[in-house]
């Protein structure tokens, strides 16, 4: 089974972003395969993820839709 862990590669050594000590103990060769993430799509994710927040908060102001029956 794979698993998946985020991390940082700063230079040539890899700084995780969550626990994964049960994975690498002690001096366990383990082979990872790694994957470069497009910054500048990162961040245009985040951005886009911001505005949809700001839009849905101003529709949840406005009560467009306190008309509507929940049942």
């Amino acid at each position: 089974m794979l698993h998946t862990f985020r991390a940082i590669l700063k230079g040539n050594v890899l700084e995780w972003q969550e626990e994964v000590n049960q994975w690498f103990q002690g001096d366990r060769t383990v082979q990872v395969l790694v994957t470069l993430l497009d910054e500048e799509a990162s961040t245009t994710t985040h951005s886009r993820g911001q505005q949809m927040a700001a839009i849905l908060e101003k529709l949840a102001q406005s009560q467009a839709f306190s008309d509507i029956d929940p049942s």
